[in-house]
This record gives structure tokens, C-alpha cells and sequence, in this order.
């Protein structure tokens, strides 16, 4: 009976042993698998990313500015020649008629006719408009018969005086009646040139009832109609009429061209120049220069220049801006390039060179006047040496280059043939500029 009792209290019961040493779950080796194929996908992952930062590293920092791959870099290119290149200034104008004439009526009275249509082109004398002559008629024949009146008068006195002047003689007569006649003569003498002056000023304002157009051009608008009473203080007048041939362009040059321009005319040279539109695309006239004012403005350092056109087709209208392109000289057999061609930088002013070797080479540059698309080179470049046009952003000094199959206007006219697979380029991920080649695995 004691040995099962102490049996049961050396056994502790199992409630009290889970409380005092809870048992621990090792991992399961599923665990451990997993945990180790993320370590490794996350080392490999690392180990990619570094590997393709470092060739594209190795990349850039090549020597001579290729690439680790030594994938040259397609360009188009134009072979440097020569050729005229004009000095051309490029400066806004303004077209404007060499007579500009608003008619207005110089007599009052009611408008009866209008003898031209808008937009008609009149010639010096031509008939425009008709205002009522019968008052103007009226007080000629008026100022008329005063002087017939007065002209009467002076015959009379001028007779008197003959007779006085006989008897004077003959001391029949007292010197102060004839002198008395004398002064009347006088008198009448004056009278009859007042009375030549209104008729002559009667006959005037009747000539004026007659409107006529004072120079050749274009007549405008009408500005008044007919039956309307119109007076020499209307500020509209009838019509406006401008000379459209010849016409004109006004425009202003910057002093520091002056002394070229100065040279060129004093020489006795004839300067053309070009009108282009508002958007210096299309042109319009070819003329001359006609004339220089005689000063310069100082607000803005400018001389004006008064260009001289034909104007033929009458594209060039009073008020209208264009662009006026004066030739100022012209260089002959200058070596040139394409616009394109030219870059600015640190350097200065440079072209990319092309060599034998298919590498480019920064070649800095004296550049002289721009003619269109050309640009001549003073000085660093020859005639018959290439040089980049198109992808010369993705240059450097002694990159490599491949050039197309065909030359098209100094711009690239073909695209190499991929001799592996292509991939595009490092710098353009969307793949919107040209492929670069990408090397074989040895």
C-alpha cells in the first residue's frame, strides 16, 4: 500500500510537465528549401543587374568614345564642296506706295456722281466725281457781269481823263480836276482786277465740281455716296487712291552692315532685293535698293532702306510686312557645308570629320555667312572631307560610324546591314531611332 503511494507521488502529473518545459517545433525541411531558393534567386538577380550596369558602364567609358560592343553608329554625311554663297540681310518690311492721295473735295456742296468703281485702277485725269455745279455757275456769271459793270466804269474815266489832259495843256483846265481824274482811273484800274479775281475764283470752284484723280493707281472704297452733301472739312474724303506700280518696301538694316552697303553702291553696284511673305516662305517681288535715308536712327542703331519693285502681278499691297532679303555681295567658290552639318559646343564651332577608318573626328571650324542650306567654312575644313549630318548627337570625338550605301542630300539615304542580332540602342529604349548592332557570342 506505501510503495503505490510513493510510486504515485514521484510521477508528476502530466498537466504540471507540459507548463514547465513547453516543447519546441523544429523547422521541416520544406522550410529550408524555400528559404534557399529565395537566397539564391535574390543573389542571381544582383549578379544580373551588376554584370549589365557594368557593361553598359564599360560602354561609355571606353576609349576613343566607342562602345564595349564596338557597334558603330549609323549617320548620314554630305562631302564638303564649294560653290557661290550670297551675303544675305534678312530683315521685316513693310510694303508702301510712292503716291498715296486722298481725295477730298475742295468746294461744298451735294455729291450728283461717282464716276469710278471701287478697286478700278485710273489713270492721271480720269473722271471720279460730280458735285453740283449750278451754284458755282450762278455766282460766275454774277462775278462776270460786276466786272463787265466796272470795266464800263474804268473805260469812262480813262476817256475823262484823255480830255482833261488835252485841256491841261492848253491851261483851260485846273491841275487839281485833272489829278482828280487820274486817281479815279486808278480807282476803276483796281476795281476791275477785283472783279478779274472773282470771276477767275468763280471759274475755279466750277472746275472743282469736277473731280478727277490727281495721279495713276488703284482707287480704294468709296467713302461717300452719291446724294450726299459734302464739305471741304470732312475728315473722310471721296476715295483713297494708291500707286501700286512701282511700289516700295520700307526696312531697316543694323548700322555695323552699313560700311559693306556703303562700298557696294558707291561702286556703282545694283543690290537686289528679294520680298518674301509674312512667313518667309514664298516670293513674292524681286527688286532693287533705291534709296538710304540720310541718318540713323539711335533708339534702335537701324538705317532705313527703301526698296524699288515693278510689282507686276501686284502681290506686294500697301500696309503689307514681308520679308526683304538684301543681296549685299556674293562669294565665289567658297568651301561650304550643310547647315546640319555645324555644331556648337565647348569647343567652340566644330563638325564631326569623318575618316578613313569610319571614326569621327571633332574638327573646329571658322564658319563665314548662311545661303540657304549652305554655310561656308573660312577656314578647318577642305574641299572633298566628309562630315556628319544626322545622328550627331550620339557622337563623340573618335566614335565609330557607319555610313549608308547611297548619299541623298546630306542626309542619311540607307541604314547598314545588320550582320547579327539587332537590338536598339542602350540610350533610345523605345526603339525609335536606328538599331545597333549587338556582337556575336565567340
Amino acid at each position: 500500500m506505501d510503495e503505490r503511494v510513493d510510486q504515485t507521488e514521484a510521477r508528476p502529473a502530466p498537466d504540471t510537465v507540459s507548463r514547465a518545459s513547453p516543447t519546441v517545433r523544429r523547422p521541416s525541411t520544406g522550410y529550408w528549401v524555400l528559404t534557399s531558393l529565395i537566397v539564391a534567386g535574390l543573389a542571381g538577380g544582383g549578379w544580373y543587374l551588376w554584370t549589365q550596369h557594368a557593361a553598359q558602364t564599360a560602354s561609355h567609358t571606353a576609349p576613343n568614345g566607342r562602345s564595349a560592343q564596338g557597334a558603330p553608329q549609323p549617320v548620314g554625311f554630305a562631302t564638303v564642296d564649294t560653290g557661290d554663297i550670297r551675303i544675305m540681310l534678312n530683315e521685316l518690311g513693310t510694303v508702301t506706295s510712292l503716291d498715296t492721295v486722298t481725295v477730298y473735295t475742295q468746294i461744298n456742296g451735294q455729291l450728283q456722281e461717282v464716276g469710278f468703281k471701287e478697286g478700278q485702277v485710273v489713270k492721271k485725269g480720269d473722271f471720279l466725281a460730280q458735285v453740283d455745279p449750278r451754284p458755282y455757275q450762278a455766282a460766275l456769271e454774277q462775278a462776270q457781269g460786276t466786272l463787265a459793270k466796272d470795266q464800263g466804269l474804268l473805260a469812262q474815266a480813262q476817256a475823262d481823263l484823255k480830255r482833261y489832259q488835252t485841256l491841261g495843256r492848253q491851261d483851260s483846265i485846273a491841275q487839281q480836276q485833272l489829278d482828280d481824274q487820274r486817281y479815279l482811273v486808278q480807282q476803276y484800274t483796281g476795281t476791275v482786277q477785283t472783279d478779274q479775281g472773282a470771276v477767275d475764283t468763280a471759274k475755279l470752284n466750277l472746275a472743282y465740281c469736277h473731280i478727277i484723280s490727281p495721279i495713276d493707281g488703284q482707287v480704294g472704297l468709296r467713302q461717300v455716296d452719291p446724294g450726299n452733301y459734302i464739305q471741304t472739312s470732312s475728315t473722310t474724303g471721296v476715295v483713297v487712291i494708291t500707286q501700286m506700280q512701282p511700289i516700295s518696301v520700307l526696312f531697316s538694316v543694323p548700322e555695323d552692315n552699313l560700311p559693306d552697303i556703303v562700298q557696294r553702291v558707291r561702286a556703282g553696284a545694283t543690290l537686289t532685293i528679294e520680298a518674301y511673305d509674312r512667313a518667309n516662305t514664298r516670293l513674292l517681288a524681286t527688286g532693287q535698293l533705291g534709296t538710304m535715308d540720310n541718318l540713323i536712327d539711335t533708339t534702335t542703331g537701324t538705317l532705313k532702306l527703301r526698296g524699288i519693285f515693278a510689282n507686276p502681278d501686284e502681290l506686294l499691297y500697301p500696309n503689307q510686312f514681308v520679308n526683304a532679303r538684301l543681296l549685299v555681295n556674293t562669294m565665289p567658290n567658297a568651301v561650304r557645308v550643310p547647315v546640319p552639318a555645324v555644331q556648337r559646343g565647348e569647343p567652340g564651332t566644330f563638325v564631326y570629320l569623318i575618316n578613313p577608318d569610319s571614326t569621327v573626328s571633332v574638327r573646329p571650324i571658322k564658319v563665314g555667312p548662311v545661303d540657304g542650306t549652305y554655310q561656308a567654312v573660312l577656314s578647318g575644313l577642305n574641299p572633298g572631307d566628309r562630315v556628319v549630318t544626322d545622328g550627331t548627337d550620339r557622337l563623340r570625338d573618335g566614335a565609330s560610324v557607319s555610313l549608308p550605301a547611297q548619299q541623298g542630300d546630306g542626309g542619311r539615304a540607307g541604314k547598314p546591314q545588320p550582320a547579327g542580332p539587332i537590338s536598339t540602342s542602350p540610350a533610345d529604349p523605345a526603339g525609335q531611332h536606328e538599331p545597333r548592332r549587338q556582337p556575336q557570342a565567340q
